[in-house]
């Protein structure tokens, strides 16, 4: 008997590496590709559109947005601006998404090129530019093109590992190889901030809204920075708890702050209460290869539409090319009312008993 899976939400073309939602226009973002070896896989960023079939949640390719020579690794969002790590680069790329009317939709699929996505709309074909790419898909229109770019890793393998754009989107810090954070202006790319965090790569690093930036490195330290001046430490080898036997790889919070996803190396994903870290789903190895990033459907825009009745979705994407969407049906719950209800029952049939046990007792 085959293992277990969650449901394949969409399989590329290439390995997919990284993840994110756009909650206005319910798209799913996921990149990746097979890098400057000429292997023959393609690098790109794929838009999927986001719908509820039949009561299902099902994603369909509206655009391919082709990288050339550079595999994309990490993700950040900010509105219509994604920030795309890429080898030792940062990439800003803007895209725009509407509707289109009556004949210019019909036309556009009529002239659509013949590029093969792996799940194309039924009956529609797209339609890319090389410059200024753009695609139509019955009646959406998406147009993808390409800002600044800007080196970010300077180590002798350069490699981006981390982005991550600021509560009010005017900056961007990244963090690479080289252990160094660099804070730039968005969307002009100037660099407003370097300074050396890590003794080796940084793995994972937070813009707060007062300012602060908190990171972690391979260096089993975490810090909360205020500009370049180290404000708390936390090292894991001191006074850490002892490391789980689970290799997690990569996790992800839902919006709220009520749950916490997470990925490990052999391809399980799991959704746990992240309070009281009570695991409410896994999926053991799911993707059956390393999980490369997980991302929760948003509360917020069209993710309450697409959710139906589940409590959450969590999508994860792996070098196997695939895009898994695991979810979390609602649990039951008992309202306020009747629990006071029936502790207010419980009470008058205990003194009920007490009465007719010891007469006079009240």
């Amino acid at each position: 008997m085959g293992r277990r899976r969650a449901p394949e939400l969409y399989r590329a073309p290439f390995p997919l590496y990284a993840l994110q939602v756009d909650p206005s226009a319910g798209l799913l973002i996921a990149a990746g590709g097979g890098g400057a070896a000429k292997t023959g896989i393609k690098n790109g960023v794929h838009f999927l559109q986001l719908e509820r079939i039949n009561g299902r949640l099902s994603a369909s390719l509206v655009h391919s947005h082709d990288t050339e020579t550079r595999a994309t690794m990490n993700l950040a969002l900010a509105g219509d601006i994604l920030a795309a790590g890429q080898d030792a680069h940062c990439q800003l790329l803007h895209f725009q998404a509407h509707q289109q009317k009556g004949n210019k939709a019909e036309k556009a699929g009529k002239t659509g090129s013949k590029e093969q996505g792996p799940r194309q709309r039924k009956g529609a074909a797209p339609a890319e530019k090389k410059c200024g790419v753009e695609t139509q898909q019955e009646g959406l229109e998406l147009r993808v093109e390409n800002l600044q770019v800007v080196q970010t890793d300077f180590s002798p393998d350069p490699l981006q590992k981390v982005v991550c754009f600021n509560h009010d989107n005017t900056l961007l810090a990244t963090g690479g190889t080289d252990g160094y954070v660099r804070v730039w202006k968005v969307p002009s790319l100037e660099k407003v901030l370097e300074f050396k965090a890590h003794e080796g790569e940084i793995e994972d690093l937070a813009l707060g809204p007062d300012g602060k930036l908190v990171t972690v490195g391979w260096d089993l330290k975490a810090s909360v920075w205020q500009k370049d001046q180290l404000v708390t430490q936390l090292h894991w080898q001191e006074n850490g708890p002892t490391f789980s036997s689970t290799p997690y790889r990569y996790q992800a919070c839902s919006e709220s702050g009520t749950f916490l996803g997470l990925g490990t190396v052999t391809g399980s994903v799991a959704i746990y209460i992240a309070f009281s870290l009570q695991c409410l789903y896994y999926m053991r190895e799911s993707h059956g290869i390393v999980v490369t990033d997980v991302a929760f459907l948003p509360e917020k825009g069209r993710g309450p539409e697409l959710l139906g009745s589940h409590e959450t979705a969590l999508f994860s994407v792996a070098v196997d090319s695939r895009c898994q969407l695991h979810l979390l049906p609602s649990r039951r719950s008992v309202p306020v009312w009747l629990l006071l209800l029936v502790c207010v029952g419980l009470i008058v049939v205990t003194i009920l008993l007490l009465q007719s046990a010891f007469p006079g007792f009240l």
